[in-house]
Order: C-alpha cells, then structure tokens, then sequence
C-alpha cells in the first residue's frame, strides 16, 4: 500500500493497526459499514474491508491523500466497496447520513479538536447501539472515560501511539 511522501499524514504502523484490528475483533459485532475517518492513505479502512467489512466511506481532507486512497483502493481490487470523500471531517459529519457499526479516527496528534470530534461523533445519527468508535492518539492527549452512551471497552498504548475503543455496554 503507498503512503504519502512529505505531507504531514502520519500512516499508522504495521504494529498500531495489527493492535487495533486484534482489539476490534473482540468488540465488533457489525461490520457491514466502516467509516475511516482523517483517512490518509487508507489504511485503517482497507484493512477492515480486508478483514470482512462490506463498505467503507473514508474522509481526509487532502486531496493528495485521497487520490492515493482511491490508488490503494483499485491496487487492492476494494474500490467497488468504497467511497472516498475529500473534503474535511467536520463537512462530513455534517451531511453524512448512514450509520456505522465502525468509525476510525486518526487525526493529527496536534489536533487540539479531536477529543470533541470524537465527542461530536458518539452524539451523531452516524452511531448506534452495536457502534464501536476507535480513535487512534497521542499519549499527551487524555480522552473522558466516557462520550455520551459511549464507554472506554479498552485502550493500548505502543509507543508514541494510543489506542481507545469505545462501545455501548449492554
């Protein structure tokens, strides 16, 4: 898979995604839409429509890395279970309208909004009871233990990488 040459999308490591796919494989249930979200070069989404998810609608706002996602998507024959929309996250939760049994985030470490897009994303239509949110972040950014119905299920820590699943209880 390619990744973007000197731009500041920081592709998570082979390792971080190997942790968040292990995590996800024991708190999943539905993986019929994935929404990747700050996708970069893809990753994260195509590795879950490798792995069984039917669709997945990834978001970055460079439109670099988001003709390297469509790329990615054709060089692993995924592209028919997918769409790309370049344009910011905030845009995209405003007219995104399906919902998701997962959405990834990735943003920049140095986002000082991503704890209230993950916020804003566990309010949204975009999740349901059987939704799983996994954000991918810095160890210098503390998250709530909670977002609305969403409750912390697990976190990891590898290296300068964080990863925090949240999901429902039943």
């Amino acid at each position: 898979m390619k990744s973007p040459r000197a731009s500041r999308t920081r592709p998570t490591s082979d390792l971080v995604r190997g942790a968040i796919f292990s995590m996800l494989e024991s708190v999943a249930s539905d993986w019929s839409r994935v929404l990747d979200l700050y996708a970069g070069s893809g990753g994260l989404g195509i590795e879950a429509l490798s792995r069984g998810a039917a669709w997945a609608d990834f978001v970055e706002q460079d439109a670099r890395c988001c003709n390297l996602i469509r790329e990615n998507l054709e060089g692993t024959k995924l592209a028919g279970q997918a769409h790309v929309y370049c344009c910011t996250v905030k845009k995209a939760l405003s007219f995104l309208k399906e919902s998701y049994g997962i959405v990834l985030l990735d943003p920049p470490y140095s986002d000082p909004a991503a704890a209230a897009t993950l916020a804003e994303v566990a309010a949204s239509p975009l999740v349901r009871v059987e939704s799983v949110i996994v954000m991918e972040h810095s160890p210098r950014l503390t998250l709530e233990s909670a977002y609305g119905k969403f409750n912390l299920l697990k976190t990891r820590r590898h290296g300068d990488t964080c990863i925090s699943v949240y999901g429902q209880e039943e």
